[in-house]
Order: structure tokens, then C-alpha cells, then sequence
């Protein structure tokens, strides 16, 4: 599932997971811990912001949220 958010696109937990090649609740606790920043939706989901996500795959340093 992709959600657009403006311009950024916002990745679920199993996306990212896919990509990392992770449990999706190593990425929640990622997120818990602050390793990767992380929206929660009105129902109370995270959702990922996809440019932080492929910052963080190829070992960059994430642009700060706005």
C-alpha cells in the first residue's frame, strides 16, 4: 500500500521490512526507538516516509522532516 502525502510517498511497515529484508517488527521497533522516523495515520498505523527509507537503504543521512 502507498499513500501519497503531498509529494511523499508513505511506505507500511511490510514495505519497508521487504526492502531492509526485515521482520516488519524490527521496523516498528525501529521506529520505537527512533532509529527511523514514522507518521501514525487516524487509525493509529505508521506509515514511512519513503525519501527517509531510501536514505537510510543506501546509508545516507535522511533530509530532516519538515
Amino acid at each position: 500500500m502507498k499513500v501519497e502525502r503531498g509529494t511523499e510517498r508513505l511506505l507500511t511497515p511490510g514495505e519497508v521490512a521487504s526492502l531492509f529484508r526485515v521482520d516488519p517488527k524490527t521496523v516498528t521497533r525501529w521506529a520505537a526507538s527512533g532509529r527511523i522516523s514514522s507518521i501514525r495515520t487516524p487509525g493509529g498505523h505508521r506509515r514511512f516516509r519513503e525519501s527517509e527509507v531510501r536514505a537510510l537503504l543506501h546509508g545516507e543521512a535522511p533530509e530532516p522532516s519538515r
